[in-house]
């Protein structure tokens, strides 16, 4: 099989590398791809977000799957434009990504299926926001309804932290037109996790679930990040609660998009807060996570090429994924700044000595390779990985990898994993 990844970061280099195991595969592209994918497949010099050359390319190269990474080309029709040039893709249609692309989208399939989720109420009005606020009171969730690249979420503690974040998002745009409406929400209290199922529109497989840490400092501090790093699998996360959230939250929603007529294909993930009565619904995203797809490709025993083909083909009943019993982390380095203003274009040194590490895998993220140097063009720049029979060995194992790299302008958090340990 001839398969083309659409992408450029950590997520689709630990697809990529995936992927590359498969005994299926003859040919492995990855548009754009980065310093990293380099190594597993053949970049090729098209943006995630252009559409007609993404699939121009697949359509002259007999592509047979084509693998959306991130959000973006998803809610832009790319698995839409794959399916009209008869290419399998593995993603959903336009319809179905709203599930990450319309925060207020998700909530009202969420209530369609009687799904477990937190109260919430939408506006188009600044102030009519903040007087809702100031009646609910804090703590209390303010969330961009649109695609902020994972960072339209406040955390407020008080009301004036939650009304500074309407004026942000809302008259500020410090999201853009992400932030033309906001959704409020009441504050869930627990541990939160990640989870995975793939779907093939009327099936739903579930693969493992992943803790994430989202905001930037140790102990949990600071702004909230695309996440700074992830471990799977997650000791909070039971086999009771597994079944749970399959049978009260990923099948009734499944079956609501049916019935709307936008079933969804591809990988839903489900960020969950852990309770003390269930699990309940955060958010939907429409792909695998960045950080933990990486955790989760190094735990996967089975060929990952046939389920993704079966999920974009509507085949995936009967089918079954096999674990490896190791633990798995993700520690990412940083650009200093992120996720504020940070500088591109630093060198960064030792990748080979991390990467010859037993248990290390390093997933580039935002690099770039210049004249044989690998230099740093984005806020997360690397997924230091590594997978052992515990967590415990999986964190020492990261941590001796990141401490091999020499890069003086790149930061990590210190702490990844410590819920659970």
């Amino acid at each position: 099989m001839k398969v083309l990844v659409v992408g450029g970061g950590g997520r689709e280099h630990a697809l990529c590398w995936k992927l590359a195991q498969s005994p299926l595969l003859t040919k492995l592209w990855c548009a754009p791809g980065n310093a990293g994918i380099v190594d597993v497949a053949e970049c090729v010099a098209i943006g995630a977000e252009d559409i007609p050359a993404l699939v121009a390319f697949a359509t002259a190269n007999a592509v047979d799957l084509v693998v959306a990474g991130p959000e973006a080309p998803l809610t832009l029709g790319l698995a839409d434009a794959c399916r009209a040039a008869g290419i399998p893709c593995f993603g959903p249609s336009q319809e179905a990504a709203a599930l990450e692309g319309s925060k207020t989208f998700t909530k009202q399939v969420a209530d369609a299926a009687k799904a477990p989720t937190a109260a919430w109420a939408r506006f188009e009005e600044a102030e009519a926001a903040r007087a809702y606020i100031r009646a609910q009171g804090a703590p209390i969730v303010v969330k961009a309804d649109g695609l902020a690249a994972g960072k339209g979420v406040v955390v407020a503690m008080t009301v004036e932290e939650a009304e500074a974040a309407v004026t942000e998002i809302m008259e500020d745009r410090v999201h853009g037109n992400a932030g033309a409406s906001v959704v409020i929400e009441e504050c869930m209290m627990g541990e939160e996790a990640s989870f995975f199922a793939l779907c093939d529109g009327r099936v739903a497989l579930p693969l493992a679930a992943a803790q994430d840490h989202k905001r930037v400092g140790d102990g949990d501090t600071g702004p909230n990040t695309g996440g700074m790093g992830a471990y799977s699998p997650a000791p909070a996360f039971t086999p009771a609660i597994e079944a749970e959230v399959m049978e009260r939250i990923i099948t009734p929603c499944l079956d609501v998009m049916a019935a709307r007529g936008t079933p969804f294909t591809g990988v839903l993930f489900a960020g969950l807060m852990l309770t003390a009565t269930g699990p309940r619904l955060i958010e939907f995203n429409v792909r695998f996570g960045d950080p933990e797809c990486q955790t989760l490709m190094l735990r996967m025993k089975s060929d990952l090429l046939p389920l993704l083909l079966a999920a974009a083909k509507g085949e995936l009943a009967g089918k079954t994924v096999e674990w490896r019993d190791d633990s798995a982390m993700v520690v990412v380095m940083a650009t200093s700044g992120y996720p504020g203003a940070y500088g591109k274009g630093s060198e960064i040194k030792g990748l080979d000595k991390a990467a010859a590490i037993p248990g290390a895998v390093v997933f580039h993220a935002g690099t770039v390779a210049k004249e044989g140097q690998v230099l740093a063009s984005g806020g997360r720049v690397l997924g230091v990985s590594s997978s052992a029979a515990n967590l415990t060995e999986a964190r020492k194992i990261a941590y001796a990898a990141v401490d091999a790299i020499d890069w003086p302008e790149g930061f990590c958090r210190r702490d990844i994993g410590w819920r659970a340990l």
